[in-house]
């Protein structure tokens, strides 16, 4: 199949292109909340890197609790179904080969960017997780023709262009040279890509996304190697 082929608005593009399929209205909803984890850069930005761990680690255990037990307990399974199943995909729900929902995908991307990457690069990675992502759901959804990979050429065109945005602004609060810059709009290319290509290899979009962005924007900066890109990575 190619990459890119022109075809009809009905069910086979972006997200409707796959079993994980939920309501325009469930995906608004869901994004809306996925949303609303803005606050993890931005707390980043005034926490230091122990207090983020010390926050995410003890939620990250919660959230994985949480999925064990809503996947062997049937009173736990039908509160979560109650109260969140019309936002779950099909292969989140409980039972078969269920996995992990994406809420704790965010969770333990959130702790291992802060363990991985630098302060910096987590913030502006996962600012892309964020933003880019919603964006490229949304409008993949209403706009999508043309299928690139697993989505489409324009919600992947909506996550580059607002994943370049993400990081225009974590350069102007960090007051970063043009060469963050540059490396960021290639470190938004190679995310776009690993979303567009997370379902068909079976890894959820909230790791590739912002490990992809972070690995491709610390190993620019790092072969760079100029005093201000050093300067940023060495930020406590």
């Amino acid at each position: 199949m190619p990459l890119l082929e022109k075809h009809s608005p009905a069910p086979r593009y972006q997200t409707a292109s796959h079993p994980s399929q939920i309501s325009m209205r469930s995906e608004w909803q869901r994004k809306m909340i996925h949303l609303s984890s803005i606050s993890i850069p931005i707390m980043y930005i005034w926490l230091s890197r122990e207090t983020m761990l010390w926050i995410f680690g003890p939620m990250m255990v919660i959230g994985f609790t949480v999925e064990f037990l809503r996947m062997r307990v049937p009173a736990v399974e039908r509160f979560i179904r109650k109260y969140f199943g019309a936002m779950l995909r099909s292969h989140e729900r409980a039972g078969g080969k269920a996995k992990i929902s994406g809420a704790t995908y965010v969770i333990l991307s959130a702790f291992l960017c802060v363990v991985i990457f630098p302060k910096v690069v987590t913030i502006a990675g996962f600012a892309v997780l964020i933003v880019s992502d919603t964006a490229s759901a949304l409008f993949g959804r209403r706009f999508g023709r043309h299928r690139f990979l697993e989505k489409s050429v324009e919600g992947s065109s909506a996550f580059v262009v607002t994943a370049i945005m993400v990081v225009l602004g974590v350069a102007a609060i960090y007051q970063a040279p043009t060469s963050f810059i540059l490396i960021g709009i290639v470190a938004s290319f190679i995310a776009a890509v690993a979303e567009a290509m997370s379902y068909g290899v079976n890894i959820d979009d909230n790791l590739t996304i912002p490990l992809s962005f972070g690995a491709v924007m610390w190993g620019g900066m790092a072969l760079m190697n100029t005093p201000e890109l050093r300067a940023l990575l060495e930020m406590r």
